[in-house]
């Protein structure tokens, strides 16, 4: 992904709001990450850590670009927990498989879609910062892509354990934005 321009590292001149869904998508990327360094900790398929392999390395341009635009001081203060709760919402489907891994691909990536929509809808509604909201567009893109590979590569629908699973990764999402935009 290319830099940003250099009036968007300013996040001073951003609405309090802004600096809290920031906060929430650096804390995101940063559990993107692990979420993919748990799958290749654990999985030894060459397939799905080609596909972990190259999403990683996405979701390490996103949080390159999120560190550009957000400084030390607003980055959540939960990164260690982001950090865990990602690696081990990685490592724990990867246990069970390729299929378990798709769908919580796309479980997370679904949310995400969601999260970065309601940005770049709302500065879209304001009128701010079109460069921002290409840069969060683009992401979201590259999420999307993510969850619809994942989709592509799910041999069937999940049963019963792994719809409760994904649920669970959903809830947590949530909650994971919720606690970030905070703290």
């Amino acid at each position: 992904m290319d830099s940003l321009p250099h009036h968007l590292n300013a996040s001073a001149a951003m609405p309090a709001w802004l600096i809290a869904e920031l906060r929430s998508d650096h804390a995101g990327e940063t559990g993107a990450v692990m979420i993919y360094r748990g799958i290749l900790a654990v999985t030894r398929d060459p397939a799905l850590r080609d596909v972990a392999t190259r999403h990683r390395a996405t979701e390490e341009g996103h949080l390159t670009l999120l560190e550009e635009i957000l400084p030390p001081a607003r980055r959540s203060r939960l990164l260690p927990l982001w950090r865990l709760a990602g690696w081990l919402t990685g490592a724990i489907p990867a246990l069970f498989g390729p299929r378990a891994v798709y769908a919580t691909i796309d479980a997370v990536e679904s949310y995400v879609d969601h999260h970065y929509r309601q940005q770049i809808d709302r500065l879209q509604a304001e009128g701010r910062l079109p460069e921002l909201r290409a840069v969060l567009d683009r992401c979201r893109e590259e999420e999307v892509h993510h969850r619809d590979e994942a989709r592509s590569l799910s041999a069937r629908p999940p049963g019963l354990w792994l719809r409760l699973w994904c649920k669970l990764v959903d809830r947590g999402s949530r909650a994971a934005v919720a606690a970030a935009r905070r703290f």
